[in-house]
Formats: C-alpha cells, structure tokens, sequence
C-alpha cells in the first residue's frame, strides 16, 4: 500500500460538515440499552434535544431522554439542586430500574462534582436506597460518541454488578460496543446460543431498539438487559469484549468479578468470524453447528465471486473509531485500497489502520480525499459531499436517516459480513453496469444527454 500519512487532526479552523458526535449521545445510547432505563443529561434542555432528534431519526423509535434543565442561574451556582429535583420527579412519576445521568458541557465547564453530588444525593434520599444510579462524566467538548458509549457501560458496572462466589456453567457476558448494530447483536446472540451457551448482553440494544409495540405507554426504556441480569454478570465463566473503547468497561468488570476477559477488535470478516466461532466452541466444549459452517461456506463463496469487484477500487472511510477499523479490514482484505480513513477522535485502534492516509476530520475532509474515489462508506451526513464529488456513497454508523431498518443491519459474523461483501459489492456491480450500457449506447449513435463529449465515468 505504500507510506501511511498519518495527520492526527484536521488543519482546518473549525469543522464545516462534522463527523465527531458528543460524549453524551454515546452514554445516552448505552443506557437505553438496558430495560426500563432513564437517561438523564445534566445541562441544558438544548443539549438534550439534538440528541433525542438524532436518536429518533435514526431507530424511528420513541427515545426516553429527561434533562436537569440548567438555566443561567443554576449554571453560576451549581446544578444540585436541579439534579435532585430531576431524580425525585422520574422515580416518583416513572420508577425506572435505572437512572443514567450523564454530564454536558454546561456542568463540566462549571466544574461540578459528580462524585460528590452523588453521594450528597444518597445522603439526602434514604428512601431511595434501592434506585440504581449510575453517574458518568461525559463532556462533550472532548472525547466523542465512543468514550460516552465506554463510560456509561463502565458506570454501570461499578454500580449493578455483584461479585460471586459460583460460577453458572454456559453463561458468557458480551460487552457489546456502540460499532454493534441491534440486528448485530442479535446476530451474536444467534451465534452464541447456537453452541448452547447463554450471553449476558450489555447494552443489549437488540430488545430496546430494533422495534417493538408496546401494549401499553411507558416512558422508560423497553427492553433491554434487566438490571438482574447485569447483576448477575459476575457469575460467568467469561466475558467477550467487542470493541477497542469497551476495554476499559471490560477490565473493570474483570477486576471487580474475577471474570477472565476476551477481547475481539472486530467481528467483521472471515478471519476475525473464525476467531469468535473457535472461542465460542472452545468455551462451549462443542463442535462447530453445520448452520455456521454452510454460513462460512456462504460467505467464502460471497468472496471469491465478489473480490472482482473490489480488487484496487479506491474507497474512503470516514466513521467511528472501532467501526472504521472493522470496514477498513475487510475493505484491505477483499483487494480494495483505502485511500482515506477519516475518524471523528484520536484513539488507539488509528494506530491500526491500513489506509495511505489516516486522519481525525470531519465530512470536508472526506469530500477533499475522495475526489478521485471509487465509493465513500460513512453515515448519511456524508450525502451531500459525496454527491458534489459524484462518488457513490454506501451509508453506515449513526446516524443513517435517510434509509429504513438502520438498526435492523447486520455486520457481524459470516452472515453480516457476506451481507455487507454483496451491498458494497452491487454497488460497483451497478456502475459497471451502468458505464457499459452507456458506451455502447454511444457506439450505436444514441443520445444521453451528455452533450456529445465524454461521459464523465471514472472508467472512461
């Protein structure tokens, strides 16, 4: 691939078409994965309403998001009050299983004592001894959507789960990270109990946002992992951790329970599927299921008919940190060269990627590497520039707006990553396609409006 150009931000002033999503998205997120959750953003009410309009325009699902509504006043003298008054309310009028506050750039500028807080509001409410509460420092002017993501799972840890002294023979805890899709999860959960194994999953966003009916209101979350059963966590024989920002969640949960840690950096492609399928056996005691081997066999099949199409097309990637490492992989892995792989915040999986250039930018920053590109993968804010350049785009990550089933997609295991080979695949299937049509069009004198000179076509 040549020398990897590695800026590690963007030389522009200010950022013109962000990628970067905030620290308390990514928390938020993480709470909603568990069942009859409160999230709650200490700030103002601004800050919680982009969110909540970014959340709902991505799962197409009702978003319980409560805020502390700091105004001018509180913001000088300190937020407590407003904290409290907003924990009493939701447990009196919601009696959620959990409460998740996550902090905002109001209270951290302020500097607020978090620790303190929570401990002064325990204090205070001794008959709220039972509520779980889960505190996490989520700044949004650092960091970004997968330190959120990590933080509140890390929260939630520290706070629900207990030690024990047995241990439940088949039970495995997964720490899925914020890259994992609901429909991911519930590919994994598939995969999982295939080799009679029972996962534990936190977040388990696959029972609170891949769509659901409820029969009656409520306004926590529904569905999810119950706070049993993260409890419970400490009675597993092992746990998977999904995901370089869920290290951290994963090492805690090691240090508090003596759970032994397993640690994937993706599940994309054929070799990290076979790494998971060889731990689930291992961990099982079971032979491999012929349902997984006919899917591995599929998805071989899937490569060797597909890498035409992939071999030396230029793609840029602009994503989360843990997703961009899984694409970019197995974008190298089918023969494509990754001319740009653009992430919203500095982490250690950048140091990773196999790409000619790697930088932390924005869309702009895409828009301007991509020029001579193939195909650009990133979310839908990545339309409009993709569009100005004429490179096709193939949407992925959050938030993905402008198509349906956004979390119903599945990237993970042999069925996932077969699925993704054949979307991105059938794009450049089509364009071939379509350049074909056209010059032959031409060559039989017909007319397509492209003025009689060259048609424009990277191929031409």
């Amino acid at each position: 691939m040549g020398t990897i150009q590695r800026f590690p931000h963007s030389a522009k002033a200010a950022a013109t078409n962000p990628l970067k999503m905030s620290q308390p998205l990514g928390a938020a997120l993480a709470f909603l994965g568990v069942d009859r959750s409160m999230p709650l953003f200490h700030g103002s009410q601004g800050c919680t309403a982009f969110g909540l309009v970014l959340l709902v325009r991505h799962f197409r699902e009702a978003i319980p998001l409560q805020t502390t509504a700091m105004d001018q006043v509180s913001t000088i003298l300190g937020g407590y009050d407003n904290l409290e008054q907003a924990l009493r309310t939701i447990h009196e009028r919601n009696a959620p299983a959990l409460i998740g506050v996550a902090t905002t750039g109001v209270t951290e500028t302020k500097g607020e004592d978090m620790g303190g807080q929570y401990n002064l509001f325990r204090q205070r409410n001794p008959g709220l001894a039972d509520l779980k509460l889960v505190f996490a420092n989520t700044p949004d002017f650092s960091g970004g959507f997968e330190d959120g993501f990590g933080k509140a799972v890390t929260g939630i840890i520290e706070e629900v789960v207990q030690p024990s002294t047995t241990t439940v023979k088949g039970q495995v805890n997964v720490l899925a990270g914020c890259q994992l899709t609901p429909g991911d999860i519930e590919e994994l959960r598939d995969l999982i109990e295939g080799f009679g194994l029972s996962p534990i999953f936190l977040p388990d966003l696959s029972l609170s946002m891949s769509g659901r009916q409820p029969t009656d209101f409520t306004a926590t979350s529904l569905g999810g992992v119950t706070v049993e059963r993260i409890a419970a966590m400490g009675a597993s024989e092992a746990t998977l951790v999904v995901g370089e920002h869920m290290r951290i969640a994963g090492a805690a949960l090691e240090l508090k329970t003596d759970v032994r840690s397993i640690f994937f950096d993706r599940l994309t492609g054929l070799e990290a599927s076979d790494r998971l399928i060889r731990t689930l056996s291992d961990l099982s005691g079971r032979p491999v299921p012929a349902r997984v081997r006919r899917q591995r066999e599929s998805l071989v099949d899937a490569m060797l008919d597909g890498h035409f199409f992939f071999s030396r097309k230029r793609i840029a990637v602009a994503l989360e940190p843990d997703l961009l490492f899984a694409v970019t992989s197995f974008l190298g892995e089918m023969g494509a060269e990754v001319i740009a792989a653009v992430s919203p915040t500095q982490t250690a999986v950048l140091e990773k990627l196999k790409a000619a250039t790697v930088m932390v930018g924005d869309h702009s920053d895409v828009e301007t590497l991509a020029r001579d590109a193939d195909l650009i993968v990133s979310n839908s804010h990545g339309r409009q520039g993709a569009a100005r350049i004429g490179v096709p785009l193939h949407r992925m990550g959050l938030p993905m707006f402008d198509r349906l089933g956004a979390g119903l997609k599945i990237n993970v295991g042999y069925r996932g990553t077969r699925e993704l080979l054949c979307e991105i695949g059938n794009l450049f299937l089509s364009r071939e396609m379509d350049h074909d049509e056209h010059h032959a069009d031409q060559r039989d004198g017909q007319s397509h409006g492209c003025g009689g000179g060259s048609c424009g076509c990277s191929a031409g």
